[in-house]
């Protein structure tokens, strides 16, 4: 039977645009939005807002919404992810790329991490999203006001 990762995943808007990264060191890893896993007594939300920030450095982020759950399994790991989404927004002035390091890689290999974050438009710019983390954006748009 797999093990079940509980796993929390930030969709960090400004104005249109959603935060997306890729690894710089590991390109195979794909496009992805920030997140991680919940540790132990920890509650989900509380686990989102301290992800966003460990994995982006933004300071001031919102928590806006919990969007919905999704299962992802991976069979390298025979590990089901169990992936709880959630909208956030940045109300400061980001910049429109930087490289941020994470120090606590979830997966408990030695730090850091470099990321290298960057804006997309929403909807029409969001490219594919490793491991099903696109899995909610439906639910992400319809949460949105309208333009």
């Amino acid at each position: 039977m797999p093990r079940v990762r509980h796993v929390v995943l930030a969709y960090i808007t400004h104005a249109d645009r959603l935060l997306v990264f890729a690894h710089p060191d590991f390109p195979e890893a794909g496009i992805q939005v920030p997140g991680g896993a919940v540790k132990e007594g920890e509650k989900p939300d509380e686990a989102i807002m301290r992800e966003a920030f460990e994995e982006t450095g933004l300071e001031g982020l919102e928590l806006q919404s919990y969007l919905g759950d999704h299962d992802v399994y991976v069979e390298a790991r025979d590990e089901v992810y169990h992936c709880r989404f959630y909208h956030l927004t940045y109300h400061g002035c980001p910049p429109v790329r930087w490289r941020h390091d994470e120090t606590d890689p979830a997966d408990g290999s030695p730090g850091p991490i470099t990321f290298e974050f960057f804006w997309v438009r929403l909807p029409d710019e969001v490219p594919a999203l490793s491991g099903e983390q696109d899995a909610m954006l439906p639910e992400l748009l319809d949460s949105l006001p309208p333009e």
